[in-house]
């Protein structure tokens, strides 16, 4: 070990919180802090649950965006401001999704570097300043459809670095025994981004006029509202602790635990703070400054990989094709003029399924049980809709038929499922599994996976509905149970463990050292960590 390395474990190893300081003064403990004490994990909820819903805004803009643009694009204001014809309108629609896709997967790998040097609210910040920037330019009707793909591709760099901002600060403000409700915030409001537009451009085509440009400056124009809110919601709050005390700011990151647990100080304030500055103690033994290698080690190799895969499963499910090409989907099953209708409800059944989630789920089966699940149900349901477009295929003269009726209940119970397992699961997942020192680039990674794997699947799926039809649905039907085989053999659980604890589940080492200075030294866990990181 470095000189340099030694001094740093040193000062590790013997930074101690003033809650320490006063127990080594009194170790009688006061009756009188215990109504204190309960107020202040009150306050600590409340704050816990305000910071990762304000963060949470960045996948909000996300899914607001996939759900409006393709309704927007359809409005004949729209149209007739942008002066295209009807023989370009699948290509303008193809480049409006396709290019906030690609700016966004470019802003997952921008943020991160910044987000590694300023912290993680100033990278929330920036995130939403960049997205409120594009989302201006695209309300700006000089019809001209350049300036409304150069909004979209610079609000798309705000929204990629949004999305991997969200699961890193759900993960690093949540206390453990909550994270994955808070965790799953991110499809929470994902969610219910796509069921408000929905609803907004059907309220917009529905109740404004086609002769007003207002038509579609008013459903992309919303999106300044929650985009404002997000930056400076964040001017309000404290940086990351985990953050902090990667940098050395001991005394800076224990203030903002503090604050973030409701501001008194108590044993379990402490207990959680030493196993932080533990974890950026093994992190240190591990390698002494990040370098690219590190992510080849053998623990970092799997969760890096996990953060590429878990991602492809979640969009070969064929719920981000559901996203996008809903009404299509609907028409598949006779639903005519009725489709966008049908597809508002369709947003409600997904809040409905992240809330079922939240509240049963998340906590009391863990990680790997829902996914599993959710895969199989999937899998199931695609397979029997299928079957029944196959067998029974609609007709334009019989509208909704029975059987049409029963494959919508069953697209709608599918969503469902998603978004009670891989719709939330996913970025929970990696939100959780990296260590301090590569978090910034492992979320980033899995973010932009998802960014790269969302942009093909929203090229394959109108050319596979238009070629196979009914057997769109037995393709991802195959995939969910693939998926099943996949969380089996790869993900690992991580339920009720400390962000900390993640580098015992990914065998990084046997046990994190202690902070007991009377228990025997940790050598052999030094000894295992060195030798892991040969």
């Amino acid at each position: 070990m470095s000189s340099s390395l030694s001094v740093k474990y040193h000062r590790l190893d013997q930074y101690s919180s003033p809650a320490s300081a006063s127990r080594d003064i009194d170790d009688e403990g006061d009756l009188s802090d215990i109504e204190p004490t309960k107020m202040a994990n009150a306050l600590g909820t409340f704050r816990a649950v305000y910071v990762v819903s304000l963060c949470s805004i960045g996948s909000f803009l996300f899914a607001y965006d996939t759900g409006i643009v393709g309704s927007v694009l359809t409005l004949p204001s729209f149209q007739r401001d942008f002066r295209y014809t009807k023989a370009e309108k699948t290509q303008v629609n193809s480049n409006c999704v396709s290019i906030l896709q690609g700016g966004a997967f470019f802003g997952c790998f921008f943020i991160w570097p910044l987000t590694a040097q300023l912290g993680r609210k100033w990278g929330v910040v920036i995130s939403s300043v960049v997205f409120c920037i594009g989302a201006v330019l695209q309300i700006i009707n000089i019809h001209s459809l350049g300036l409304f793909y150069a909004g979209r591709v610079i609000s798309g760099l705000g929204t990629g670095g949004a999305t991997v901002m969200v699961p890193m600060m759900a993960a690093e403000f949540a206390p453990k025994n909550m994270r994955g409700k808070l965790g799953a915030c991110f499809q929470l409001f994902f969610a219910t981004g796509v069921c408000i537009s929905y609803w907004v451009t059907y309220a917009a085509s529905a109740g404004l006029s086609k002769a007003s440009s207002t038509q579609w400056q008013v459903p992309v124009g919303l999106q300044l509202v929650p985009g404002g809110l997000l930056g400076l919601g964040m001017l309000l709050i404290k940086e990351s602790p985990r953050w902090l005390a990667k940098k050395g700011r001991n005394e800076e990151a224990y203030q903002s635990l503090l604050w973030i647990r409701g501001g008194v100080e108590s044993p379990e304030i402490e207990a959680e703070f030493q196993e932080i500055l533990t974890g950026v103690q093994v992190e240190i033994q591990a390698s002494e400054g990040f370098t690219w290698k590190e992510l080849l080690l053998p623990s970092n190799r799997l969760r890096m990989f996990i953060a590429i895969t878990i991602q492809l499963a979640a969009q070969l499910s064929g719920n981000t094709s559901l996203a996008y090409y809903a009404p299509q989907f609907f028409a598949l099953l006779g639903t005519g003029d009725k489709s966008v209708f049908i597809t508002g409800f369709f947003g409600i059944v997904k809040i409905a399924g992240v809330v079922f989630f939240i509240i049963f789920f998340v906590d009391s089966l863990g990680r790997r049980k829902p996914l599993m699940g959710g895969a199989l149900l999937m899998g199931a349901l695609m397979l029997i809709v299928g079957i029944i477009i196959a067998t029974h295929p609609p007709k334009a003269s019989e509208g909704i038929t029975s059987s049409g009726a029963a494959g919508i209940a069953l697209i709608y119970l599918e969503a469902f499922t998603f978004n009670f397992s891989w719709g939330p699961g996913p970025w929970l997942y990696i939100g959780e599994i990296f260590p301090n020192r590569i978090r910034e680039i492992g979320i980033g990674t899995g973010a932009a996976s998802q960014w790269l794997f969302n942009f093909v699947m929203s090229q394959v799926t109108p050319h596979a509905v238009t070629n196979i039809g009914w057997r769109t649905f037995l393709m991802f039907a195959i995939f969910n149970f693939a998926n099943v085989v996949y969380v089996w053999f790869f993900i690992r659980e991580t339920n009720g463990k400390s962000l900390e604890e993640m580098e015992v589940v990914f065998g990084t080492v046997d046990r994190l050292p202690t902070k007991d200075p009377e228990s025997p030294t940790d050598d052999r866990n030094v000894e295992s960590i060195n030798e892991t990181s040969k």
